[in-house]
């Protein structure tokens, strides 16, 4: 029998993660120091992964007892009561030793099911098994009885993907159904990725936010049609929905008290009844103290689970800048330490890695591979005057991040050309530990970004992180429908094959011509780009369709009353536009590299050099390289984006402006506009999985490349010559585009020791003078993904960086851990 691989692999230099998963350290906080001063966490964290994930039925089941007894009334008012009948009559619970309280879900790990969605689960309830001791997932035969039987029937003719594949025209419907050529994204959850204004909660509470629905109720005009239709059944809903969330945290405070009565242990008696004080105060009034803060903040964001699916879940926001003041407080009055800030902030990322967004077997092909969820929390970047803000808070969080060993939460780093470099050495010796974390934006990209597309010089300053790669503009940006996801393999493929995807068997673009006949590598483009408008032109419809018809289905009256522009128009964010907001929308463009990059192969090879012909460029294509291994070695060797290469960048930025250009004061059913973006989560997999052969040298089936990265293993001159690549295909003369997701791989030799840091922080810098989007690092050896593959159980703990997120590379495909394993490891 084989041994398997070695993660040291001959090299003596591992990521601090590796050493731990190679020392065969158990999942804990990292350091004695950490594990002493923070014991109760650290006790959390003993055997959390090998927790099964429960399915939370209950809030369907109550949310569906709300829905049919409110049948006709305004959908924003079926909502809150749905809402408060979740609220009043969910089960709750206080695990021992939390000092946060609060859960959307049972004890342990949780995935909620949001029967009002789409989703193969009542497709295939009639499948469903009980699960046995150790499956990952649990569900019970009475759950099961439950989908059948009660949620099923129900939401059979109600759901909104139902009513959306309905209203789509024939040719977009044959699109974007499960081909993997054109992917609505809008159908699987509510709205995209948020962040709420948590700040409001925090200083206002919810008291106040319900005072002033009554207030502007009662100076509605009764004689105005619009205002007794529309406005009142808002205002009505956030007054039902600020009574429910003050409601749901006095039921934790009365069960706090009923549990301390029943406590021997002195100590956690009085904590008991030190929760039970602060559920009585927050979020109902403002918060007054850090440890207040953190439990009123988490209140809202465990409300916002229950209250819908937010893309890849609910954001954090700004953490390190609406806690700074709190925090200030204490430490001058002794109130608190840094130990205990750490404690309260580690209980907060514990809640978070507990709910578990997407309910999906292991190793199965999906877009959101790895139990994808990514509660992203943004700190550094700058005030909304433009000074930086980085603060002991920032610095706080970082180092929870190196010490606490889960991919919870997402932290976010906001990098300026005045970002300190203390703060630039904490984030770098962060990234240096090897989970992924954190991931990096630019300000000098971002805000002029932003004020371009009508946003405040002072709201864009303010921006923060949510979901992979988004920038949110608090109480500006307002739009929540999902994006589609363009697949660009398929476009090449079109572009060569008259429209037609091969896997398919089908012509699903405009004629273009044999390309057998194109005498000039113009004509090929033309080709492509007619594809691409064809494609785009179902883009935009159904887009549009997702964005009409929301407002008959989804309401979220806690999410609208945190919005200054919705309570001030009384609109629920749904049932836009709003008045004065922005709305940022997009359209993901996968495979981005693997388009340039065949493009460029055919423009050397086939118009340029006459090595080849488009025929046996095709022939090739046809027989999956087999025989033709010549011109496949051929096809490798082109010019290859990710290498500073003007050839092969020159051609990405010209698909760039022409996405651009096609969306360019084209407005969506909001009055916004849809940028192009970068951002492919993991369905890259799925896509590459119905493209054949392509150009470039890929073979078919294999994964198109990822983001705005360059294809697997091609980036041979350096990560500086990638940034450089990604920079030169950057076009700055439009503003409809919008974030650009960029993973870079690096050998922890790279990054060893002082000389690695410098080298490390220098490329930081560098990508923040080329004015890029986004930047995030997978510091970790080949060899250790490899002896991952074959013994999971050893390396069950391993996290990477997958795309948006990081997740443990055992719960990927063998797919994707293979495209992991493929992306270039740079060495300076």
């Amino acid at each position: 029998m084989t041994e398997p691989a070695l993660a040291t692999g001959g090299n003596s230099v591992l990521s601090p993660q590796e050493e731990r998963i190679l020392n065969g350290i158990s999942i804990g906080l990292v350091g004695e120091s950490a594990q002493s001063k923070r014991s109760r966490v650290h006790k959390m964290l003993e055997g959390f992964r090998d927790q099964p994930i429960q399915l939370n039925v209950e809030r369907a089941v109550l949310f569906t007892d709300s829905f049919k007894q409110t049948e006709g009334q305004p959908i924003v008012l079926r909502w809150a009561k749905a809402m408060a009948n979740i609220l009043e009559n969910h089960s709750i619970y206080i695990e021992e030793d939390t000092i946060v309280v609060g859960s959307a879900g049972p004890k342990g790990r949780y995935s909620i099911i949001y029967p009002e969605l789409a989703g193969s689960m009542f497709s295939r309830v009639e499948e469903l098994k009980p699960t046995q001791p150790g499956d990952s997932m649990s569900i019970s035969e009475e759950e099961i009885r439950i989908m059948r039987d009660e949620l099923k029937p129900y939401w059979s003719t109600k759901q909104y993907h139902k009513a959306f594949g309905r209203a789509l025209p024939d040719d977009t419907r044959e699109l974007v159904k499960g081909k993997h050529i054109i992917t609505c994204t809008a159908i699987s959850r509510h709205m995209l990725a948020w962040t709420h204004d948590y700040e409001k909660v925090l200083k206002r509470g919810i008291a106040d936010i319900r005072l002033e629905a009554l207030n502007r109720l009662s100076t509605l005009d009764p004689f105005n049609p619009g205002e007794m239709v529309e406005k009142k059944p808002f205002l009505e809903a956030v007054v039902m929905t600020c009574d429910a969330i003050i409601k749901f945290a006095h039921r934790y405070a009365d069960l706090a008290r009923e549990t301390a009565a029943e406590t021997s242990d002195e100590t956690r008696k009085n904590e008991l009844l030190e929760i039970a004080e602060i559920c009585d105060w927050v979020p109902e009034n403002p918060a007054r103290t850090f440890r207040e803060a953190v439990q009123s903040q988490w209140f809202i964001q465990t409300i916002s689970r229950f209250e819908q699916r937010m893309g890849g879940t609910v954001s954090n926001g700004r953490m390190d800048q609406y806690f700074y003041s709190y925090y200030k407080a204490d430490i001058e009055a002794g109130r608190i330490t840094d130990d205990d800030v750490l404690l309260l902030l580690e209980t907060l990322w514990m809640g978070m890695a507990k709910c578990v967004e997407t309910y999906q077997s292991p190793g199965k092909m999906s877009f959101t591979e790895g139990y994808a969820h990514w509660e992203a929390v943004t700190i550094g970047g700058q005030t909304p005057d433009g000074r930086d803000a980085t603060n002991e808070l920032s610095y706080l969080m970082l180092q929870s991040k190196r010490e606490f060993p889960l991919n919870y939460p997402d932290l976010s780093a906001r990098i300026h050309s005045q970002t300190p470099d203390e703060f630039l050495l904490a984030t770098t010796e962060t990234i240096k530990e090897g989970a992924g974390f954190p991931k990096l934006f630019f300000d000098e990209e971002i805000i002029p970004l932003l004020v371009s597309k009508g946003g405040e010089v002072e709201e864009a300053n303010d921006y923060c992180i949510c979901g992979c790669a988004e920038a949110k503009m608090v109480n500006r940006d307002a739009i929540t429908t999902g994006c589609a996801w363009v697949n660009l393999g398929a476009l090449v493929e079109m572009a060569l094959y008259d429209g037609t995807v091969k896997r398919h068997e089908k012509r699903f673009g405009v004629n273009t011509g044999d390309a057998r006949e194109f005498t000039s590598f113009d004509q090929l483009w033309n080709a492509f780009k007619r594809q691409a408008e064809s494609l785009m032109k179902h883009v935009f419809i159904q887009q549009y369709i997702a964005d009409k018809m929301k407002s008959q289905f989804f309401a979220s009256p806690m999410n609208s009353m945190l919005h200054d522009l919705c309570m001030e128009s009384c609109t629920d964010m749904h049932n836009g536009p709003v008045e004065g907001a922005v709305y940022l929308g997009f359209f993901d463009t996968i495979g981005f590299g693997t388009a340039i990059d065949s493009l460029a192969a055919i423009k050397k090879l086939v118009f340029d050099d006459k090595t080849i012909t488009m025929a046996q460029m095709l022939e090739a294509l046809d027989s999956n390289f087999v025989g033709k291994e010549d011109i496949q070695k051929l096809c490798l060797k082109a010019p290859k984006y990710g290498n500073n290469d003007p050839y092969a960048d020159n051609i990405g930025r010209d698909i760039e402006a022409m996405f651009a250009e096609i969306t360019h004061n084209r407005k969506t059913a909001m009055g916004g506009e849809l940028d192009v973006r970068y951002v492919t989560i993991t369905s890259h997999v799925p896509f590459g999985s119905i493209v054949g052969a392509t150009p470039d040298g890929r073979l078919a089936g294999e994964a198109v490349s990822d983001g705005i990265a360059p294809s697997q293993g091609v980036d041979q001159n350096g990560p500086t010559a990638s940034l450089m690549s990604v920079g030169n295909t950057r076009v700055a003369s439009y503003k409809e585009r919008a974030a650009r997701l960029l993973n870079i791989k690096l050998s922890p030799s790279a990054v060893a020791d002082d000389a690695g840091t410098r080298n490390l922080m220098s490329l930081i810098r560098t990508a923040c003078d080329l004015k890029l989007w986004h930047l995030q690092f997978n510091i970790i050896n080949r060899d250790t993904l490899v002896a991952a593959q074959q013994e999971p159980e050893k390396y069950k703990d391993l996290l990477v960086r997958v795309a948006g997120y990081s997740a443990y590379f055992v719960d990927l495909t063998p797919q994707l851990q293979n495209e992991i394993i493929q992306r270039t490891e740079h060495r300076f």
